[in-house]
């Protein structure tokens, strides 16, 4: 833990969200009461950590193909969590170094944190906004102050849609979001899909006391890409998105989501929204 931290109240007789995913992660930023929450929720749903590592794959993935392939330069990743190796500014500075990231999280255990994230290159920019993901005038407000949001902005939303626990609220939440960033902007997101196992799971992680999570219907994970064009291999299990070409994608998980992108003014030539 950071000096940052030792100075809050950080509950470690309960366990927290953040944390919780550290463990699943392998993290050390984490305490009793997480690993036994994670124990307990392995248990009664063996897939968790490949999800985990899942989700944490299919970010960095993402990222370095939408900075290396697509030419984004400007990535909101909302709802980060704890810092781990490859963050989003790292995997997209690594490629361009020009790129500029705004974490967003509203957490005072990932705030204190945050130094960690707050490191960037020399052309490039990296800031942290404390606020909610249900608030996006206060989220975009602050990320104007390092992002230039006339231009196309990648929103990265990794297995935190399902705090917003209405499938309506959800998608429309992402709608406003991607409503107010320009034309080119793509979303990427991806959550848990439900099933009897992973949501008798979802129940006991909610009973324990920290912020609920749902998973999502197919149906509802469509909703949130209304208006948007998901290309190939579309809606479905994250591991076949930007797959390894020599070890290819993997078994398929539960965790599943899309690359979406918002129509731009102008198209290169091979037809792929690029920031000009």
């Amino acid at each position: 833990m950071t000096d940052s931290a030792q100075d809050l109240d950080l509950q470690p007789e309960k366990p927290h969200s953040a944390r919780f995913w550290n463990y699943l992660l392998g993290g050390k930023d984490n305490f009793a009461a997480d690993q036994e929450l994670g124990e307990q929720i392995k248990r009664e749903y063996p897939g968790a950590v490949d999800l985990a590592l899942a989700t944490r794959a299919f970010l960095g993935r993402t990222v370095r193909h939408l900075a290396g392939e697509e030419g984004y330069r400007q990535f909101l990743d909302i709802g980060t969590g704890l810092p781990t190796a490859d963050n989003t500014h790292e995997v997209a500075q690594r490629v361009a170094p020009d790129a500029r990231i705004v974490y967003v999280d509203h957490d005072p255990i990932v705030l204190a944190h945050a130094r960690a994230l707050l490191t960037s290159t020399r052309e490039g920019a990296t800031d942290y906004v404390d606020a909610d993901l249900t608030d996006p005038d206060t989220v975009l407000a602050h990320a104007a102050r390092t992002l230039d949001l006339g231009r196309p902005v990648a929103l990265m939303l990794m297995a935190v849609i399902g705090h917003v626990t209405d499938p309506a609220e959800a998608a429309a939440l992402v709608q406003k979001y991607m409503a107010r960033l320009a034309p080119g902007s793509c979303l990427a997101l991806c959550t848990t899909l439900a099933s009897p196992e992973v949501d008798a799971a979802s129940e006991s992680y909610a009973a324990s006391g920290t912020i609920p999570y749902v998973a999502s219907s197919a149906e509802a994970m469509a909703a949130m890409a209304k208006g948007l064009t998901i290309p190939p291999p579309g809606l479905g299990p994250i591991n076949r998105w930007f797959p390894d070409p020599h070890t290819g994608p993997g078994p398929d998980t539960e965790q599943w989501g899309f690359v979406a992108h918002k129509a731009a003014l102008t198209e290169n030539p091979a037809g792929r929204t690029k920031e000009g």
